[in-house]
């Protein structure tokens, strides 16, 4: 799915995971005999992006390795190093010389949501290149989201912003609506938004969905994607998670 631009995406893969309670870094647990950042990396094959850059940082020789052995064959794929965790703004930014000579739409994406679907990614990069927006936020729905930045609308419902959960009010922890994690932006504007947020805020890190708000103030269009199944974008963060994300690959739910 080429469509009229050029499409490259960022996979956020440097954490540690340390609720795993393992040396393995995260994103190389394996679901159904594979680590979960290969599930991504499937899920974008309908996409077809003609670069890919994985953020590494814990233990990046070992993901490395793995994504490169001759037995992967993973086109386009490229390496980064985020040596300091400083938040998802930060490890976006690590992306930049790899991309400073691209145009078109950069989809963002973290390693370890493994549920994704390529219909959906397909579907979200569609939705976003027909609704002229500059970016957008793929969300999800659920009950109690607690731990997950929330879609914030204003009386139109369009997107407002998304504040993280230990910078939201109580009112704001009541949303139901969350931000999976997952963007597209495009690239003329990406880099630029990203020297423009700070650290002003509860966990002293540099946000990447902050962009959205610089974005809309600016006076360009920021959108939603709202997915009907949250499953898709579950963030895998422990070992039940990981047992249940196999569970549900494997279609006993």
């Amino acid at each position: 799915m080429n469509g009229d631009r050029a499409v490259a995406a960022v996979i956020l893969a440097a954490g540690e995971g340390t609720r795993m309670k393992s040396d393995l870094a995260k994103v190389l647990h394996e679901i159904n005999g594979y680590p979960m950042i290969e599930h991504v990396l499937n899920a974008l094959s309908e996409v077809s992006p003609s670069q890919t850059v994985v953020v590494v940082g814990h233990q990046a020789e070992a993901v490395k390795e793995r994504l490169s052995g001759d037995d992967i064959g993973y086109e386009g794929l490229t390496f980064t190093l985020q040596s300091e965790r400083l938040g998802t703004g930060h490890a976006v930014m690590q992306a930049r010389p790899a991309l400073k000579d691209f145009e078109g739409t950069i989809m963002v994406l973290t390693g370890d949501t493994p549920l994704l679907e390529r219909s959906t990614l397909a579907g979200f990069l569609r939705f976003h290149r027909e609704s002229g927006a500059s970016a957008t936020v793929m969300s999800a729905e659920v009950e109690d989201a607690s731990g997950y930045g929330r879609i914030l609308r204003d009386d139109n419902d369009d997107l407002l912003g998304i504040v993280e959960h230990k910078d939201a009010t109580d009112e704001q922890r009541q949303i139901g609506e969350y931000n999976s994690g997952i963007f597209c932006f495009e690239s003329d504007i990406l880099f630029s938004a990203l020297e423009r947020i700070d650290t002003t805020n509860v966990q002293g890190e540099y946000y990447l969905t902050d962009i959205m708000g610089i974005l809309r103030g600016d006076g360009r269009r920021v959108a939603v994607f709202r997915i009907d199944n949250a499953d898709e974008v579950m963030g895998i963060n422990d070992r039940d998670q990981l047992e249940m994300a196999e569970r549900m690959m494997k279609g006993d739910r």
